[in-house]
């Protein structure tokens, strides 16, 4: 025993010192120069950091002005600076409601505040000027209410290592990003609201602006979003302001070209609303106020929260950013005509079904369809019937998503296919391989499937984001090979418009090719209920006139 723990003696303390040396090189967030920088922008220079893995980033960049002050409300005006920009770290979150320590999506806390507007940029180590290399723009959901570019699993390492340029950015949400009110709507020409989107489409001019200098083609940018990421991506295809901004649209969970918004004169009047609760005389009041005032007075029932306050609820059509209605617009043939992925999750949110999706025996589940279909209750159980328990799971979550995100994808295709738009959808169904008995607040870990936003991380190869503050995941072989294999088909839309791979073959949708890929256990082809959804469209649960509100975030 003596002599093996001499033998072992030296390894030991070797691998305390590799240990030691571990843990500084993880705790080290110092600046570790790019030898070609800095980069000139249009809004000045920017030096950013070298990645362990080769890859340069440039992070919290400044794309416009803080919008505070007399700019808090107010359209985003570019940012400029001399000297040059240290760009080695993420900004703060635009100012909104910190998250829980043990639910999901916590990746370390977050600084917030209103000076916020900056984005983050990952190129490959290689990357310089005119390389003309793929680009990928994310833009994060949270309900229009929570969210941040500087969340872990929204990283681009593993996309610039995969051989593109990655982009995310932070803009306005809740109150700050979305108030309309009359006093602004005359001080700006006669619209209000909408700020966040605007500040989405000048980051989305700063990528045209400057990204080729970072080794990016600005003809090969493909803008991304998830569910209020996604419905902002819909009002970026849909805007004036950023047409020619992207060559392809990718909205998960869920595309939605139809659904009405508020109009601005609906809006102003929430506005004022929340002028009164502020207990503000005028907007220079409310402009004056310290922002956690602000961010008090608001509505918000996500992580957790039950905030009494008023309503904000995003995108309104304002006469500016978003001239009309999305289904006006559609018909008109007034949007990009760029490629797009309508995708969905297998599990997504499934409004208006809870009497079915809650159901745990085939009584349970046939009484469930009485109570939302009434009379029509036998058809409803023709086209989805189930024959024991087991079969409940998966046959109540496929009818929620047929009159849900299934449907609002089919749509997106049907509606724009006249106009010679390719539409390619996908359902995500790939349940997370969780460690056996890890608790997460805001998830049954041992039930939950494709959740809402289960997708991302395979998407942008942020697997390992899912570890970084505490063990959840034993990722797997397929895993891993089906996260690259989705880094390949947005990187291939990049490229040609096409998410079409050798090792993921995907067509568009068409009368003739009424499929979808179907991202589970493996990737396959498979047929759209297009008969169950047809019936569900006039077949309205009673249950989901009023969808209700989640407490989880929708992020």
């Amino acid at each position: 025993m003596k002599n093996f723990a001499k033998a072992i003696r030296l390894p030991v303390a070797c691998l305390s010192a590799l240990l030691v040396s571990g843990a500084l090189q993880a705790a080290d967030k110092s600046m570790q120069p790019i030898a070609s920088d800095p980069v000139s922008t249009s809004g000045g220079r920017v030096a950013g950091t070298t990645l362990a893995s080769g890859v340069k980033a440039y992070l919290g960049v400044p794309f416009a002005q803080a919008p505070t002050g007399d700019l808090r409300w107010a359209p985003p005006s570019p940012a400029q600076w001399g000297g040059i920009f240290n760009a080695d770290r993420k900004g703060p979150a635009c100012i909104q409601v910190l998250r829980p320590h043990d639910i999901n999506h916590y990746f370390g806390e977050e600084a917030t505040g209103e000076d916020c507007l900056t984005l983050n940029l990952w190129a490959p180590a290689g990357a310089k000027a005119g390389d003309k290399k793929p680009v990928i723009v994310f833009i994060y959901g949270g309900g229009f209410t929570i969210g941040s570019s500087g969340m872990a699993n929204y990283d681009g390492e593993a996309m610039a290592r995969s051989g593109a340029v990655f982009v995310n950015f932070n803009y306005r949400v809740g109150a700050l990003g979305f108030l309309a009110h009359p006093e602004l709507t005359k001080e700006q020409g006669g619209a209000s609201g909408n700020y966040g989107l605007m500040d989405q489409t000048l980051a989305l001019k700063w990528v045209r602006e400057n990204i080729e200098r970072f080794g990016g083609d600005p003809d090969k940018v493909v803008i991304m979003g998830q569910s209020a990421g996604a419905g902002s991506v819909a009002a970026q295809v849909l805007s004036p302001a950023a047409r020619g901004l992207f060559r392809a649209a990718v909205m998960s969970s869920g595309c939605n070209l139809r659904a009405p918004k508020a109009t601005l004169a609906d809006a102003e009047k929430i506005g004022l609303a929340f002028q009164e609760k502020l207990g503000a005389h005028n907007l220079a009041e409310m402009r004056a106020m310290a922002a956690d005032r602000i961010l008090a007075t608001q509505s918000e029932t996500q992580l957790g929260l039950s905030v009494a306050g008023v309503r904000i609820n995003g995108p309104i059509v304002d006469g500016r950013v978003l001239p009309r209605q999305a289904a006006e617009a559609v018909a008109a043939g007034d949007f990009a005509k760029v490629p797009l992925v309508a995708s969905f999750n297998e599990d997504d949110m499934a409004f208006g079904f809870e009497a079915l999706t809650s159901a745990k025996t085939v009584a349970e589940y046939q009484a469930g369809a009485e109570k939302l279909f009434g009379a029509d209750a036998p058809a409803f159980l023709k086209l989805y019937p189930v024959k024991s328990d087991a079969d409940i799971r998966a046959t109540a979550r496929r009818a929620a998503q047929d009159a849900n995100l299934a449907a609002g994808a089919r749509n997106c295709a049907l509606d724009t296919a006249p106009h010679g738009v390719s539409t390619f959808i996908d359902e995500y169904a790939r349940r997370h391989p969780y460690i056996p008995g890890v608790k997460l607040a805001d998830q049954d870990t041992a039930t939950v499937g494709a959740y809402h936003t289960a997708d991302i991380p395979y998407w942008f190869g942020t697997q390992d984001a899912y570890n970084w503050q505490k063990p959840t995941r034993e990722w797997t072989p397929w895993d891993r090979q089906l996260s690259k294999q989705m880094m390949e088909a947005l990187i291939a839309l990049a490229n040609t418009g096409s998410p079409d791979t050798p090792a993921m073959p995907w067509k568009p949708w068409s009368a003739k090719n009424d499929t979808l890929l179907w991202l589970g256990d493996k990737a396959e082809v498979v047929k759209l209920n297009a008969a169950g959804q047809t019936w569900l469209a006039s077949h309205r649960p009673a249950a989901s006139a009023q969808p209700p509100r989640l407490s989880r975030p929708r992020d």
